[in-house]
């Protein structure tokens, strides 16, 4: 039955950096290789993963179409929906 849901808790807090290493990871792209595909330098790549600059939604949407995903998987990692009151 539906009022058996229960439902999970977020047992860890993700950045946008973390799914960017995360996304890359899963593919078995280097920093180097995810540059090369979105045309963001390896540098920056490494800044946005240790969250030393900010990801910005014109990089999310590039570092997404190379990975694959939609921005809002990058930009929203720990995006909970609400229930109406």
């Amino acid at each position: 039955m539906k009022s058996d849901f229960i439902k999970s808790k977020n047992r860890i807090h993700l950045t946008p950096g973390d799914s960017v290493r995360i996304g890359r990871e899963i593919l078995e792209l280097s920093q180097n290789q995810l540059a090369l595909k979105c045309g963001i330098p390896q540098s920056t790549i490494s800044a946005i993963e240790s969250g030393k600059i900010n990801l910005g939604v014109e990089r999310a949407k590039d570092i997404a179409n190379a990975l694959g995903i939609h921005p809002a998987v990058i930009l929203f990692p720990n995006w909970e929906i609400k229930k109406a009151s």
